[in-house]
């Protein structure tokens, strides 16, 4: 991947980053063409070697044509949640560190509605909220939206999800009380 300054790019558990510069830096006794990333959310800033870009997980922001696809599947029902939370913590910081979109909006559906059924543990709610945080930085720039109209969006489109996984699978509404 070409990267190039003014380029909107996202990486894996940041989010949509805008490539600052593109230097040449020393590092380590070797001369390095690195790019500085500006984390749109927040303003921090990640520098990252220009040869490990795509090794990194650093990819384009999603298409429009994505995005729809995205929207989409927002609300369509989902699969199993592990009853095991080590099992699946695992599985939920794995799908956030892969950078991929759709798997973050797998994560926001099924933290939210286990969110229905139980008080999530610190480390839940912090995932629950950096998929939130993913899909809606994903989402707002390849839309050129507001992010507050594109919150209440995916909020409703997940809620839409967990009544529609409810009504399919009534059993596991009952054993997802029951999970630790």
């Amino acid at each position: 991947m070409e990267l190039e300054i003014g380029q909107k790019v996202s990486y894996p558990g940041q989010g949509v980053c805008e490539v600052e510069r593109i230097e040449v830096r020393d590092i380590g006794g070797h001369t390095t063409k690195c790019c500085l990333l500006r984390v749109v959310g927040d303003s921090s800033h990640i520098l990252v070697p220009v040869a490990n870009a795509e090794a990194v997980g650093i990819r384009s922001v999603i298409s429009a044509r994505q995005c729809r696809r995205l929207i989409d599947q927002l609300a369509d029902d989902f699969e199993e949640i592990s009853s095991d939370w080590k099992l699946r913590s695992k599985q939920f910081m794995e799908k956030l560190q892969s950078g991929d979109v759709f798997e973050a909006a797998d994560v926001l559906k099924k933290l939210t509605y286990l969110s229905h059924w139980k008080k999530l543990s610190f480390r839940e709610q912090n995932l629950l909220e950096k998929a939130k945080h993913l899909l809606i930085s994903e989402i707002t720039n390849a839309n050129d939206s507001k992010s507050e109209t594109i919150e209440a969006r995916i909020c409703d489109l997940v809620e839409a999800a967990c009544s529609k996984h409810q009504q399919e699978h009534p059993m596991m509404a009952a054993a997802a009380a029951t999970i630790h």
